[in-house]
Formats: C-alpha cells, structure tokens, sequence
C-alpha cells in the first residue's frame, strides 16, 4: 500500500529560499542528478538538481512520506488514530515501536492541518455557528483540557480549534486537594482567563473578515466576555440551556455531536482509558486527523451517506479518500498558517509536567 507517486517532472524548487519555490514556476530549470535506492518500493528514486539555487532533492521530497522509513504505515495509522485505538495497539497491529507511530501520528497531524488551511473558507460565513468546549485531560486527571470547537450549524464543518489548559474541578477528595495544591505550588496554576482567550482567538480566526454571526452556546460564562473582544464582528449570541434535550432540534446538535465522535473515534478521550494523552501536542495532532476525517471524508450522516460536511460547505464535490488526503506533501512554507495554529504545526504547546518541549525543528522534513 503506497500513500502516493512522486512526480514524473518536480513542479516547483522545494527550498523556500529559492524565488522559484513561490514565483515563476513556469521558468524554473532543473537538471537530474542520479538516482539512490532503498529498501521501500519504489527502490530507486531520481534526483534532481535546481539550476537557479543548487538545491538537491528527489522525486520523494514532494511526498508525504518524505524522509519516513516506513512509509506505507502511513495511511494505516491515519485510519487506526480515527478509528478508537491507542498508539501501543495501532503499533502491536503493525509490529512496530508505539514511538514510530507517534511520529507517524505527529507527520500526519501537521500534514492534515496544512491541508484545512489549504481549502477551508476563508470569506463570509453563510450559516449559523456553534461553539462549545469539548474536556479531555493531558499526563493525568490532574491536568484537564479543554477543546474549544466551533462547526457550522447546519453543515456540521468543523472549522478548527484551539485549547486550554484547565485547574482540575469537580468533586475530588482530601488527598486529591492536597495533590492539587503541591502541583499548584511546584509547578503554577493554569491561565484563569485562558478559555475567555482562546475562544476568541479561534472565531477570530475562522471568521476574520468583518461580518454578521449569528453563533449558539451554552451557558458558559467566559463566551460573553470573548465575544465583547471580538471588536469587527457584529455578533448575535444564543445561549441555549446545557440541560435542553440533545437531539437534533438542539441548535448545539453539530456540536453535541462532535463530542460524541471525539470518544468515539478516539482512545485518548475516552472517559476511562490508559490511552490518555500524555502530551497537549499529542492530542492536539490527533485532533487535527480527526477534523479532516470528519470534514472531507466520512460522511455527514452514516445512515444516509454521500455527502460530507465539506460538501455540504461548498468546498468540495465529493467524499475525499485517505489515499487521496495524502497523495501530495503540502510545504508550510505554501500555507500560511495562523500565528495560534502555527504553534501546533511547530510543536510548541507545553505540557505543565514535562518541562522539555519536543519543538518540530528538523530542516528539511516539515
């Protein structure tokens, strides 16, 4: 199983300094430079050579599967990480380390919020909203987090999300208090005002052009207040009862369902589960899979499918395959992405117990 071919003829310099890497494609000169082997198929791969730079690259630079040794896991592992598996199962299913398929799982959630970036709208926003804040837990129950999603009401799209790092609430007894209190004092209390924040940087940037929003909530408080920030939207804010029956008269139903997909479909936010991740930048990565599983490939209902949430946007004409999601390697270089979002694609959300952030740094491999 190959996740895509290299192409016949390079389309464009892949060194983001070279002016033929954005400009002038139709100009650009390249000169092949010999081949190298490996073990995965194809074995031999043609090089190339920029004449206007002298970078040197292959076929397999304009790939996903760049630079991976095992480079046919990659669409099985897009489908275990959306299909309720942990990463120890996913990697005792392939006889590989649960480390390959981090990283697996790390390549195809930076390459998945690419491809968002790539095709989301980005104009006028013509259905109603609705936003909610979806809780998982990173390291430990002692370090919840919340996942701010926001989807269109009627075309359940799942425009994207942000996160927040939450003091652990609810019932808790002595001895989890006095645990609380020893990490609060070791290590610092999370952000008060962090959902306020992040919920307006998310429908901030989903909604950057100045416009009317009709958006749906519940009740939480943090939402007025994000909202009031929100100084070029003039918006319309519905607050529906968190206690109102969750079906499909619900105006939170696109979000009520999103929940249930999340545990659904993934092993680490499972109410009880060892599969829980230990990293924010983890979950956000899976996160990411999913949005674009939900978005372009599964379909908007499973008994009546056909149709999927992009479709009924307006952004695609028809259900998008895995295969097809990973044919082509998207540069970061080429998708601009949000200064919030950048920071997941990088790497560079903390986990308050693991101190060594593991920035996405590598040179070449992005």
């Amino acid at each position: 199983m190959h996740t895509g071919r290299a192409p016949q003829v390079p389309p464009f310099c892949p060194n983001p300094n070279c002016h033929f890497h954005r400009y002038d494609r139709h100009l650009w000169r390249f000169v092949k430079d010999g081949f190298f082997t490996r073990q995965a198929s194809p074995t031999v791969i043609q090089r190339y050579k920029c004449r206007r730079c002298g970078r040197h690259f292959s076929g397999q630079t304009f790939l996903i599967t760049y630079w991976k040794k095992l480079p046919h896991l990659l669409e099985p592992v897009f489908h275990l990480l959306v299909s309720c598996v942990g990463y120890r199962q996913a990697a005792r299913w392939q006889g590989v380390s649960p480390q390959t398929i981090a990283g697996m799982a790390a390549r195809l959630g930076r390459h998945c919020q690419l491809f968002h970036e790539e095709l989301r709208a980005k104009g006028s926003i013509p259905e109603p909203m609705a936003l909610d804040s979806f809780e998982s837990f990173e390291y430990s129950q002692d370090h919840p987090t919340s996942y701010h999603v926001l989807a269109g009401q009627r075309s359940h799209y799942f425009h994207g999300f942000t996160e927040s790092e939450l003091r652990r609430k609810g019932t808790m007894t002595k001895a989890q208090r006095r645990r609380r209190e020893r990490l609060e004092g070791l290590l610092g209390k999370p952000d008060p005002k962090s959902i306020e924040k992040e919920v307006a940087e998310l429908v901030r940037i989903v909604v950057s052009k100045p416009q009317g929003l009709e958006l749906h909530t519940d009740e939480h408080q943090a939402y007025p207040r994000a909202l009031r920030a929100l100084r070029h939207l003039k918006v319309t804010h519905r607050t529906i009862s968190s206690r109102a029956a969750r079906n499909a008269q619900n105006p939170l139903f696109p979000i009520n369902l999103l929940d249930l997909l999340f545990r659904h479909s993934g092993a680490n936010h499972k109410r009880e589960t060892i599969a829980f991740s230990k990293r924010r930048q983890s979950g956000i990565e899976r996160m990411w899979v999913f949005l674009v599983w939900r978005n372009y490939i599964k379909s908007f209902s499973e008994r009546h499918p056909g149709e999927s949430p992009a479709m009924k946007s307006g952004i695609v004409d028809r259900l998008l395959s895995v295969k097809e999601v990973l044919a082509s390697r998207r540069f970061p270089s080429l998708v601009e992405l949000p200064r919030r979002w950048a920071m997941h694609y990088w790497r560079q959300t903390p986990t308050r117990r693991l101190p060594k952030v593991q920035i996405h740094d590598l040179k070449f491999a992005v």
